[in-house]
C-alpha cells in the first residue's frame, strides 16, 4: 500500500528518485514517532501555524518541523484537516488539537492568511511563522505550476464579492484601491502572480503582526542558503528541542534566482519592492 501511494505522488509531481526515497523515509519516520508518541500523555499544545503567500517555502519549512520528534504536523493536503488545502472549520481543528498526544501541534495556514492574528487568539497558546520569498522567484515558481489566473485578479479588482474561496478573503479597502489602480487590461499572468503575492503578504502588516511576539518571520533566502541556523533558531522560537543537522539535509539554495528576471508591470512591480522592503528589516536576520 505504501509503495502503491509513493509512485502515485511520483508520477503526478514528477519528482525524482531521491525524492521518493526522502518521502518514503518521512513516512516511516512519522510512524514511529506517532507510535513513540502513544505512550508519552501530553496535558497541553503549544499550536504552530505556518503562514505565507503560496510557492514561498513553507512547504521546506513543514517538512523540517516534521522532522522533529515532538511535532504533529498538519500539511495542507492532510484530509484530516483540510479540502481542496483550506482548512477545515475552527471545531473540526480544535479537535484535532484535544486529540493530539504531541506537545507541539504544526499546521498550514496559507489560504487562511488573513485569519492568523484570530487564530493566534483563539488557539492559545500559539505561535505562528509567516515564510517570505522574493516576489520575483515567488512569480516565476507560480507561472510554472499554477494555472494562469490573470482573469481571476482582474474580476477580484472589478467586484471582489464575484471571487470565492479563500483567494479574495481579508482584502483591505486600501488593498482593494491599489488592486483596482493596477487592474491594466493587457496584464499578464506574471504580473497577476505578482499581484497574487502583494495581496497575501500584505495581510501580515494589516494584522500587525510586524508587533506581535507570537509571530516569526522567516526569509526563504535565509533558509536555503544557511538552512542549519535558521532552522536552529525557528525550533528555539517554537520551544523544540530536538533540533540537529539531519534535518536539513536537503536544504539547497539553487532556486535562489535561477530563472531570469519576470516581466512585471513596472508599477506592479515597484508596489512588490516596497512590500519586500518592509520585509527586509524584520525576521531571523537582523
Amino acid at each position: 500500500m505504501v509503495n502503491k501511494v509513493l509512485s502515485s505522488e511520483f508520477q503526478s509531481s514528477n519528482r525524482d528518485v531521491r525524492d521518493l526515497r526522502f518521502r518514503a523515509e518521512m513516512m516511516l519516520w512519522r510512524g514511529v514517532k506517532h507510535l513513540r508518541q502513544h505512550f508519552r500523555p501530553v496535558s497541553d499544545h503549544t499550536r504552530v501555524f505556518i503562514s505565507g503567500a503560496q510557492r514561498s517555502g513553507t512547504n521546506m519549512l513543514i517538512e523540517c518541523l516534521d522532522w522533529s520528534g515532538q511535532t504533529d504536523v498538519y500539511h495542507e493536503s492532510d484530509p484530516r484537516a483540510f479540502r481542496d488545502y483550506q482548512m477545515f472549520p475552527r471545531d473540526v481543528i480544535h479537535s484535532l488539537v484535544n486529540s493530539s498526544r504531541f506537545p507541539f501541534f504544526v499546521i498550514k495556514a496559507l489560504c487562511e492568511a488573513e485569519q492568523i492574528k484570530a487564530m493566534l487568539d483563539e488557539f492559545s497558546p500559539a505561535k505562528a511563522i509567516w515564510v517570505v520569498r522574493d516576489f520575483r522567484d515567488t512569480v516565476n515558481s507560480a507561472v510554472r505550476n499554477f494555472p494562469d489566473f490573470t482573469e481571476r485578479v482582474q474580476e477580484m479588482a472589478d467586484d471582489p464579492m464575484s471571487v470565492t474561496g479563500w483567494f479574495a478573503r481579508g482584502l483591505s479597502d486600501e488593498t482593494l484601491a491599489l488592486l483596482r489602480r493596477l487592474n491594466y487590461p493587457d496584464m499578464n499572468s506574471e504580473s497577476a502572480s505578482a499581484l497574487r503575492w502583494y495581496i497575501r503578504n500584505v495581510l501580515f502588516f494589516e494584522q500587525g503582526l510586524e508587533k506581535d511576539g507570537r509571530v516569526l518571520v522567516i526569509h526563504y533566502g535565509d533558509l536555503v542558503t544557511d538552512p542549519s541556523p535558521t532552522m536552529e533558531a525557528v525550533f528555539r522560537f517554537i520551544g523544540l528541542a530536538d533540533y540537529s543537522s539531519f534535518i536539513t539535509r536537503k536544504i539547497h539554495a539553487r532556486s535562489l534566482r535561477k530563472n531570469p528576471e519576470p516581466p512585471i508591470h513596472p508599477d506592479i512591480y515597484e508596489a512588490c519592492m516596497q512590500l519586500q522592503e518592509r520585509f527586509s528589516s524584520i525576521g531571523l536576520h537582523r
